[in-house]
């Protein structure tokens, strides 16, 4: 290296050795804050200040914060639903109208021997509460010579709809042997939208068979004898009256005269007429009924009985 290049070198070794310096004396000032040093960081973080570098935790959207913050308490597993509005569906209020009132085991836990056949439709024993509502009405008070026990019979619900199209849950009691051929059958007038006013256990008639057909309560068991006394298929829970009102009974005596049940059916004696709500060969519930092994009353030589179903076991 000659004298020029070793100048040269020197040269650049001291304007390196000035630069160091200067940063060094800018650093110190603070006029450079470039980052810290490790030194600083951990000062700051023993001292729990933050630093200009970090990010803060996201805050919540404050509207969010304000609609939380305003709902009510709630019970635990319960949900801030509004409530229903004055026009809820007649499904969803059915527990509180009058023509589910009478409905004595509904609500009521169920029996071990349940059977579901769909959402709605079941039958199971009678239970005490049952029990208790139906002695002394449609069951004999002293049942010690009934002809048919408790054990025997079975409550059913079912699903159907009204003359209005508006589905109502209804209750009948019948007999054990016949109790899953009226969860099909129902089950399948539900899915067509047969039309049946009522479904009510006769008791809330107080077991009166006339003023349960004037009302076009459809029905099946009662403790019951016929005219000349034996007892009635219903008090064995074999016989069902659907739609009553427009599906008369009718009797002709020896003298020429009819005996028509209900009173107020009259009009629908003629069944060559057509009116709405009338049983014959063509409906659908004749349909079901038979094909489930019941025979129709309107079927009969000796009278007509359009309302009626039975079923010998």
């Amino acid at each position: 290296m000659n004298k020029n290049q070793r100048k040269i070198l020197y040269k650049n070794i001291g304007i390196l050795f000035a630069l160091t310096v200067i940063c060094a004396v800018l650093a110190r000032s603070g006029l450079l804050k470039g980052g810290e040093t490790l030194q600083e960081l951990s000062e700051r973080q023993a001292a729990g200040s933050p630093s200009s570098k970090e990010t803060l935790p996201l805050t919540e959207d404050p509207s969010a914060e304000n609609e939380i913050s305003s709902a009510p308490d709630l019970p635990q597993g319960e949900s801030a639903e509004k409530p229903a509005a004055a026009g809820t569906s007649q499904t969803e209020n059915e527990t509180n109208s009058p023509e589910n009132a009478g409905n004595i085991q509904q609500g009521a836990s169920a029996m071990e021997d349940r059977v579901t056949y769909r959402e709605g439709f079941y039958y199971e024993s009678l239970n005490d509460t049952i029990k208790a509502q139906i002695t002394g009405i449609s069951y004999p008070a002293d049942d010690s010579a009934a002809a048919i026990s408790y054990d025997t019979l079975r409550y059913v619900s079912v699903r159907y709809y009204n003359f209005h199209d508006v589905p109502r849950t209804g209750e009948l009691i019948c007999h054990k042997a016949i109790a899953q051929d009226l969860v099909e059958i129902f089950y399948e007038l539900y899915e067509d939208h047969y039309p049946i006013e009522r479904i009510e256990l006769i008791d809330a008639y107080g077991g009166d068979d006339e003023l349960s057909m004037q009302d076009n309560n459809t029905s099946c068991f009662n403790y019951r004898q016929r005219p000349l006394g034996s007892l009635s298929n219903h008090a064995y829970g074999l016989a069902l009256d659907l739609n009553p009102l427009y599906n008369p009974y009718v009797a002709s005596g020896e003298d020429g005269s009819l005996t028509i049940l209900p009173a107020g059916s009259e009009t629908y004696v003629n069944r060559d007429q057509s009116f709405e709500h009338k049983i014959d060969k063509n409906d659908l519930a004749y349909r079901l009924f038979t094909e489930h092994g019941f025979t129709w009353g309107g079927n009969w030589n000796s009278l007509k009985d359009y309302q009626h179903f039975e079923k010998e076991i």
